[in-house]
C-alpha cells in the first residue's frame, strides 16, 4: 500500500519527530510508513489522517497486483 504521508506531512511543516509524538509512536515507526516498509495499524492509519487534516482515502493508495 503507498502512502502520501510525507507529502501531507511537508505541506503541513511538520516533522517526522512532531507526528509520531501525535500519533504516540516513534519517528522510525513514520519513517517505515513513509518508506512503504511497513503497513500501519488501522487505528494509526486513522490517527495519521487526523493528525495531517486529510482523509484517510487521501493518504492511503491501494495498489491492485496481479490477481486484483
Amino acid at each position: 500500500m503507498k502512502n502520501r504521508i510525507k507529502e501531507y506531512r511537508e505541506m503541513k511543516h511538520i516533522s517526522q519527530g512532531k507526528l509520531a509524538d501525535l500519533c504516540n509512536v516513534s519517528r522510525q515507526t513514520i519513517n517505515a510508513i513513509e518508506n512503504n516498509k511497513y503497513d500501519p495499524s488501522l487505528q494509526l492509519a486513522f490517527d495519521i489522517a487526523e493528525n495531517l487534516g486529510v482523509r484517510i482515502d487521501n493518504l492511503f493508495i491501494h495498489e491492485k497486483g496481479e490477481n486484483g
